[in-house]
């Protein structure tokens, strides 16, 4: 789906001087179109997540997005599980339980899974602020029907950031998602983003909620996204 440029700054809540910037020094994709600016905006979405600008990406994709494909969040994060008191250290290693876990992925899979992850630039850490990040593999997956993952970790310390944050808040809460195909990753990067700016979850969260209070929030957002009940993408 393409939008123009005003769409894209009232998104953003920008000028379009600005948004024209980031077309000329910040590489954002667009196409001419009979001289005029139009953007897809799935790539938008993609371009801003890598700038640490998930949030207002999140913006982007309305709530009955061209981009929903019945993926529900509570099957997704109980698969990939919440994780408490993790140290910066260990992050890399339960990432790499996480993918070990995945439903219906092959060995050969798995271990090409964690070798992209530990690879340099293979993943987009998607700081959105208020200490949260949106990591998730930088190279689109397809791994196919009834598989993905989401895993909530509570860091018990600050997490580096390869990429400047939207704030000054140290990150130490990650939802590292890996979606069941490039479709289904845009729609779950939205509805995530949408989740962690403006919903109930951001506040539990920050209170120290116990897993059942973020498994029921993660179930009410399930049901106010019109979609499927499988964990997996739709056919």
């Amino acid at each position: 789906m393409y939008i123009n440029l005003i769409q894209i700054a009232e998104s953003f809540g920008v000028s379009e001087g600005v948004v024209e910037g980031w077309i000329r020094d910040e590489a954002l994709p667009h196409t001419l179109d009979r001289g005029r600016l139009i953007f897809d905006r799935g790539q938008v979405v993609e371009w801003a997540v890598s700038r640490g600008l998930a949030a207002q990406a999140g913006f982007l994709a309305p709530e009955s997005s061209v981009f929903a494909t019945g993926c529900r969040l509570e099957p997704l994060l109980k698969t990939g599980g919440i994780w408490r008191g993790v140290a910066a250290s260990e992050v890399a290693g339960i990432l790499d339980r996480v993918v070990a876990a995945l439903p219906a992925v092959t060995p050969p899979v798995v271990q090409m899974l964690s070798q992209r992850l530990r690879a340099s630039g293979g993943v987009t850490w998607a700081p959105v602020g208020g200490g949260l990040a949106l990591p998730h593999p930088s190279a689109r997956i397809a791994l196919g029907r009834g598989s993905g993952t989401l895993a909530l970790l509570l860091l018990r310390e600050a997490l580096p950031m390869p990429v400047a944050g939207v704030d000054d808040v140290p990150v130490t809460q990650l939802f590292f998602f890996i979606a069941p195909s490039p479709r289904a990753h845009l729609d779950l990067l939205g509805r995530l983003s949408r989740l962690l700016s403006r919903g109930p979850l951001r506040e539990l969260l920050g209170r120290g909620a116990g897993d059942e209070e973020i498994f029921a929030a993660i179930s009410a957002a399930d049901r106010m996204t019109s979609g499927g009940s499988n964990p997996g993408e739709k056919q």
